[in-house]
């Protein structure tokens, strides 16, 4: 039975990288997967996600009025184009059934709105087809992000994906922003940034932080 799962982390956990692993895991296997991500993440272009340690993959990007259970349902009912060469050598197009989709694959999942996540549980309940989500869960203010919130409603599975804060050997929770190499607790929710703007922190870290700013 198919099932929904959110694997969140903080920055520097490796979502990206493990989203690349499972998905080389089933394709290694001949199973087809589907790689979606929001257009916001800025990674690279819209259609690729990357990890810190440099691997890269074609990924879907996702808009905020894109149907990912539309998406998802129309990819596997196309045909796929294959191509033959007849005795002559004359190379000619020609229908076969698109490849059965095995897992749908979600990177930066926070980035998602309300209707996403709940397109993605008709995936599951309906095409019966595994949805795994990774993302942050909590912003740098600690509120929750829109998709974060709706998958900790709506996942089957919750996981969390550790790291080591950036300052001392506790479990990083959450993470801070630096503006001018300051910490920052004000300011839009969304802002993309690498390790010169955002770090990986335990709360006592993070709450030291501001109480010395």
């Amino acid at each position: 039975m198919a099932q929904l799962y959110y694997k969140y982390g903080t920055m520097n956990s490796g979502k990206s990288f493990e989203i690349i692993k499972v998905a080389h895991n089933y394709e290694e296997q001949g199973k087809s997967v589907l790689i979606f991500s929001p257009s916001i993440s800025g990674r690279g272009t819209q259609e690729l996600i990357g990890s810190r340690v440099g691997f890269e993959r074609a990924a879907i990007p996702v808009d905020d009025d894109t149907d990912l259970y539309e998406r998802v349902r129309a990819h596997s009912a196309l045909p796929a184009a294959t191509v033959n060469a007849d005795a002559a050598g004359t190379v000619a197009d020609t229908a076969a059934a698109a490849p059965k989709i095995y897992c749908v694959l979600i990177d930066e999942a926070q980035f998602l709105k309300k209707h996403h996540i709940e397109e993605l549980t008709r995936v599951v309940d309906e095409l019966n087809i595994p949805v795994m989500a990774f993302g942050l869960k909590n912003d740098f203010q600690n509120q929750l992000f829109e998709g974060s919130y709706h998958l900790l409603v709506q996942a089957d599975k919750i996981e969390e994906i550790k790291t080591i804060c950036w300052y001392c050997d506790r479990k990083a929770t959450m993470v801070i922003r630096f503006r001018d190499g300051q910490p920052v607790n004000a300011g839009e929710q969304i802002q993309i940034g690498g390790n010169e703007d955002y770090k990986p922190v335990c709360r006592r870290c993070y709450n030291g932080a501001f109480r010395e700013a």
